[in-house]
């Protein structure tokens, strides 16, 4: 029996209303306006720093040795040539005897990855395959693009043992349907006209899935518990509700007005969503599309209830919202907006790859040293103990922090350094269960910032050298999400 045995997700803490972007560039295109908000990542976040949280919230109480590949999804890749999915592995401290893979060039990726997971496991290659999916596209400036596209992660282990929900079948169709497209070197997406897209796109590809996959499966519309697809336009979602005989209550959310629409993650993050409030017995089919459609069904069992409520998910992250109340800031985090870095901010050390090798664990996998002989942890890694009662000298085993909470001891907030999102804040971190080292802070407001708030780490993108095409990553503090 292979299928879900583990769900997480991942949503940035910023929200921004579409008024605000309409109000900046609805001028242009006065067709574009949208109702509700979307979520827009960090200056410090792309889609690999949202895969590799969706990633950990989904590893919440599992041992990763057991993990035995990882496949990442994504259509917004900060490398053309250089694995993803083996830099997310590195930064959730897996071992190197694992396959890792990376599927991208359409927005169905994400289920195209989840179904070769699943012959992985099936065909016994792997036992369990930790799957993350997300995007971060970038619309230009008046589009409706800019308005719909918002950023997510989501991500799913796929096993046979302890399955929450098994993956009964599944239906594919596959077309050469250009509805958008981003050629080499374009920075961004190109589309093509909507009504075209709607009526023969969405409105044929979606149904005849999702028809295909209750057909093979020998089951009607009234015996699925939800229905998750994706349809930019509110409308012609209802429309195809219609066509399939589904109930309003069938219908999942597609939370185009919370978060946005998502790109890859998007069925996978909407699977989660359903999940969440899933009983067992219920049949859940979720739609990817581009360049076609897949449609996966899968039922429930009694296992999801040892892991209900034990991940943040999709609820927890809509909840720990922060407004974004401005349009400049919001497209300087994406470089669509040159700002004034000043001398500080210019200047860009080379990446010294051979040392990032060689502190690959230390660097992507923060992982320091405990000593064996006193149980003190350290960071970064020690050959002699900091513990001025023990000294001992080679006695250190692995020690990951990534997943350690701890409390902030001191900070400074530096108008002088350069940052995207000033002030720039850093501080020190005295980890739970001991050690403390020092640490950028993101992702909270100066005013929210005291002595001995909780915080966590998360993984972040520390900078771009965009002469050498090297994106730099690290660890930072942020405020823990209850």
């Amino acid at each position: 029996m292979v299928g879900i045995t583990s769900y997480g997700a991942y949503i940035p803490r910023y929200r921004m209303d579409r008024s605000i972007v309409y109000k900046a560039m609805g001028w242009l295109n006065p067709a574009t306006f949208m109702r509700g908000e979307k979520a827009v990542a960090n200056f410090d976040e792309d889609s690999v720093t949202m895969g590799v949280a969706a990633g950990i919230d989904c590893m919440t109480g599992i041992n990763r040795d057991e993990i035995g590949a990882v496949y990442f999804a994504t259509t917004t890749s900060p490398y053309k040539e250089r694995q993803v999915a083996e830099i997310i592995a590195t930064a959730f401290d897996l071992s190197s005897d694992i396959r890792t893979a990376d599927f991208g060039a359409s927005l169905k990726a994400g289920t195209t990855a989840l179904l070769s997971a699943r012959d992985a496991v099936k065909a016994g290659s792997a036992k369990n395959v930790i799957l993350c999916a997300s995007d971060c596209r970038v619309g230009k400036p008046g589009s409706a693009q800019e308005e719909i596209f918002g950023d997510a992660g989501a991500s799913l282990i796929i096993g046979d043992s302890g399955v929450i929900a098994t993956l009964e079948d599944s239906c594919s169709v596959s077309y050469d349907f250009i509805d958008h497209w981003k050629g080499d070197g374009q920075e961004f997406d190109r589309q093509w006209e909507d009504r075209f897209i709607r009526d023969v796109g969405y409105k044929k590809f979606i149904p005849e899935a999702i028809s295909g996959v209750l057909k093979k499966c020998g089951l009607e519309t009234k015996d699925v518990a939800k229905v998750a697809y994706p349809c930019l336009y509110a409308g012609d979602h209802k429309v195809i509700a219609k066509k399939l005989g589904l109930d309003p209550a069938q219908v999942q959310d597609p939370m185009i007005d919370k978060v946005g629409y998502t790109g890859t993650s998007n069925p996978l993050l909407l699977l989660v969503a359903a999940l969440e409030d899933a009983k067992p017995g219920d049949n859940i089919v979720i739609v990817s599309f581009g360049n076609g459609s897949d449609a996966l069904l899968f039922k429930v069992t009694d296992e999801i209830e040892k892991i209900r409520g034990n991940r943040r998910g999709v609820k927890k992250h809509l909840d720990a919202r922060r407004e974004l109340m401005s349009y400049n800031k919001a497209i300087s985090f994406r470089d669509t907006l040159p700002i004034e870095k000043g001398i500080r901010g210019e200047i860009m050390a080379t990446t010294a790859l051979s040392e990032l090798w060689r502190s690959r664990k230390q660097v992507l996998g923060l992982c320091g040293s405990k000593c064996k002989s006193c149980g003190t942890p350290q960071f970064p890694p020690q050959r002699i103990c900091v513990n001025p009662d023990c000294l001992a000298m080679d006695q250190m085993e692995d020690y990951r922090f990534s997943d350690k909470r701890g409390a902030l001891f001191t900070y400074t907030a530096d108008n002088l350094a350069y940052s995207t999102n000033p002030p720039a804040i850093y501080g020190f971190n005295n980890f739970e269960g001991g050690g403390r080292f020092w640490f950028d802070m993101t992702d909270v407001d100066l005013e929210s910032v005291k002595v001995d708030m909780p915080v966590e780490m998360s993984f972040r993108r520390k900078y771009v050298d965009e002469e050498k095409g090297i994106h730099g990553y690290f660890w930072k503090m942020v405020p823990v999400i209850d």
